[in-house]
């Protein structure tokens, strides 16, 4: 099967668990072709959209660990169809992710958009690199309007990527949606209520 993702995420023991709930014929008799071995224009304007998105880790002990990272839209950036990058910004300093990347450059990547149900999810290696490493990438990576102190770069290297169904996915606005949907009904009720006002002010001109 073509189903660059699936290939990383099928190990054996998912083998085992897939045929014990009798769906590994669903895998195993793969007939598409689901290339994700590089980023098309689809998945560089759905990143580009994001404010947030899930990594997970894994330390040398076997512990997994998931942080969510958050910014302005378009702050994980396409460097080109096989690479994200993104500044690291001094957070609670437990470097945990940090240093589990020291020792296993492997990570998961869960990016959400909740309004619309989606998921994309990306198999990555990642490289830490020093700020001045890469200057221009740096500079490229750096928002001069975010209160925070940039410590590193994190570059990620695509290994795959998929797209899950929306299943289960319950929907989520956030403040900026809310108030661009509410907006025409702002707006709406500011005329009803200068028509009202001078209305009323006819009606006690008459009374006059």
């Amino acid at each position: 099967m073509a189903y660059g993702f699936m290939d990383i995420a099928r190990t054996q023991s998912v083998r085992d668990a897939q045929a014990e709930m009798g769906a590994d014929h669903l895998w195993t008799n793969f007939k598409g072709d689901r290339q994700s071995a590089h980023f098309t224009e689809q998945e560089a304007a759905f990143i580009a959209q994001r404010d947030s998105f899930y990594i997970a880790s894994v330390s040398e002990t076997g512990w997994p660990y998931v942080q969510h990272r958050g910014g302005a839209p378009g702050f994980l950036k396409v460097v080109d169809d096989q690479t994200l990058a993104f500044a690291d910004y001094r957070g609670n300093r437990q470097y945990i992710s940090t240093g589990n990347f020291a020792v296993n450059d492997r990570a998961c990547l869960f990016l959400m958009d909740y309004p619309r149900q989606a998921r994309l999810k990306i198999y990555v290696h990642v490289e830490r690199l020093a700020l001045d490493t890469d200057p221009a990438l740096t500079d490229r990576l750096s928002d001069p309007g975010y209160k925070a102190k940039a410590e590193r770069i994190f570059k990620l290297r695509l290994d795959a990527y998929d797209w899950n169904c929306p299943q289960h996915i319950t929907p989520r606005y956030t403040q900026k949606e809310v108030e661009q949907a509410v907006l025409p009904l702002r707006e709406r009720l500011a005329q009803l209520e200068e028509e009202n006002a001078t209305l009323r002010a006819r009606l006690d001109a008459q009374k006059t």
